[in-house]
């Protein structure tokens, strides 16, 4: 028998699998950040800083205001952290590493398999790249390029130094040493990771099983999409993986209201260790590239939510703005915030704000919390609303009125 989970209480379980609604009070370090990190398997990178990098974001939205170089300390230390393509370019717990071997085998096979791949011109910039590690040890691409560097492309300007270390970073032959200045620290994989690290194969059944498994954990009731999504799993192996870890009894099948086509009930996953909460107290932004969202279809399933980035649209085209954070209160998706850190004036720039249909009538109130707390994380000394969407009235109205006493604050970011 396939038991039966409405919709509302997936959105609790999908919340609290992801961190929310248990946030203990006090200071937040490097502990509770790197069990944040643990529990969510990876941060997702991604170099817009409009507001604030994605990474940082997550552990603010679920643990409230903490100090972001503690953050940089555990994610900087190859010993504990390392970056690879698991979901996009991530940052991952460097034990998870060898779950990606096979990745790093397919890139070189297709690779050697692609006549016009990239490598195959440039054998002797990568042997040069190599060379240039080994004597040197790790270092920035921006400290080994050369006269002989072509920029190319409107966004991204790579030039072949670049280029190669990205070749030989997806194929597994160098790894990340820390960032400088947000910068990747490129480093020879030997001379890096963990000699046992570097000797290890798991089976690219056993990875998938894993990775499946881990994806479970954090989602806490998922579809085979969802699964597949989250470390970027093909569809055949996500479905094996399924079937073993429901047979070993980590995973149960239930069926969930709405989430199949046409509105019919959908099959779904259970991990057997999720919680099942009756009520998720949260009030967040939440980054475009966080767990929660980073699915734009699981993110319009579970909270009728749809979600596009609009960062490279052309601005005339733009519905809500160009950096827009999903809002969160208790276990729905209430409304959506266009912020900007204008780091030179000392101001939190909220050049947009929408609110969701059935948004509670206190919505305002408790985003204007949460903003008064991001500034404060921000290090800005105040919040501006620009008159543009549904809520900014009420949020330039809310931020403008008296702070509330204590006992009749809205809940702090991340709080549960």
């Amino acid at each position: 028998m396939v038991n039966s989970v409405s919709p509302a209480l997936a959105r609790r379980i999908a919340l609290a699998a992801q961190g929310f609604g248990r946030s203990p009070a006090g200071p937040v370090g490097i502990r509770r950040l790197d069990a944040l990190i643990r529990r969510l398997g990876l941060l997702q990178i991604d170099s817009v800083n409009v507001f604030e990098r994605s990474h940082y974001l997550p552990a603010f939205s679920r643990l409230g205001v903490y100090d972001k170089s503690q953050l940089d300390r555990l994610t900087d230390d190859p010993a504990r952290y390392t970056e690879y393509w698991a979901h996009e370019a991530s940052f991952l717990p460097l034990a998870t590493r060898p779950l990606f071997e096979w990745r790093m085998r397919d890139f070189r096979e297709r690779a050697a398999a692609t006549d016009d791949h990239w490598s195959h011109a440039n054998r002797g910039m990568l042997d040069w790249l190599r060379a240039e590690l080994a004597t040197s040890g790790p270092l920035p691409a921006s400290a080994i390029e050369h006269d002989a560097n072509k920029r190319r492309g409107p966004w991204w300007g790579w030039s072949d130094v670049k280029t190669g270390l990205e070749v030989l970073f997806r194929w597994g032959e160098v790894v990340s040493a820390g960032r400088s200045r947000f910068e990747r620290v490129y480093a020879l994989a030997e001379d890096v990771l963990p000699a046992e690290l570097l000797g290890m194969e798991v089976p690219r059944t056993d990875a998938h099983r894993e990775l499946v498994a881990h994806a479970a954990r954090a989602h806490g009731i998922a579809t085979a999409k969802d699964l597949a999504d989250y470390f970027r799993l093909k569809t055949a192996p996500t479905l094996h993986a399924i079937t073993e870890l429901e047979e070993r009894g980590d995973l149960v099948p239930v069926e969930v209201a709405g989430w199949g086509r046409n509105g019919a009930p959908g099959r779904a996953w259970l991990h057997r260790d999720a919680r099942l909460p009756r009520r998720i107290e949260a009030a967040a932004i939440l980054s475009p590239f966080d767990p929660v969202v980073w699915e734009r279809a699981r993110a319009e399933r579970l909270f009728g939510f749809r979600y596009r980035i609009e960062i490279y649209t052309p601005a005339p085209q733009r519905v809500f703005g160009y950096y827009v954070l999903p809002v969160l209160l208790g276990d729905r998706l209430v409304g959506r915030v266009d912020l900007k850190s204008d780091r030179q004036a000392g101001v939190l720039r909220v050049q947009a704000a929408w609110t969701e249909p059935g948004a509670p009538a206190h919505t305002a109130e408790a985003l204007a919390c949460v903003l008064r707390a991001t500034a404060d994380w921000q290090g800005l000394g105040d919040v501006e609303v620009v008159p543009r969407g549904t809520l900014a009235g009420p949020l330039a109205a809310a931020l403008a009125a008296p702070l509330p006493s204590a006992g009749d604050a809205p809940a702090r970011p991340g709080a549960g």
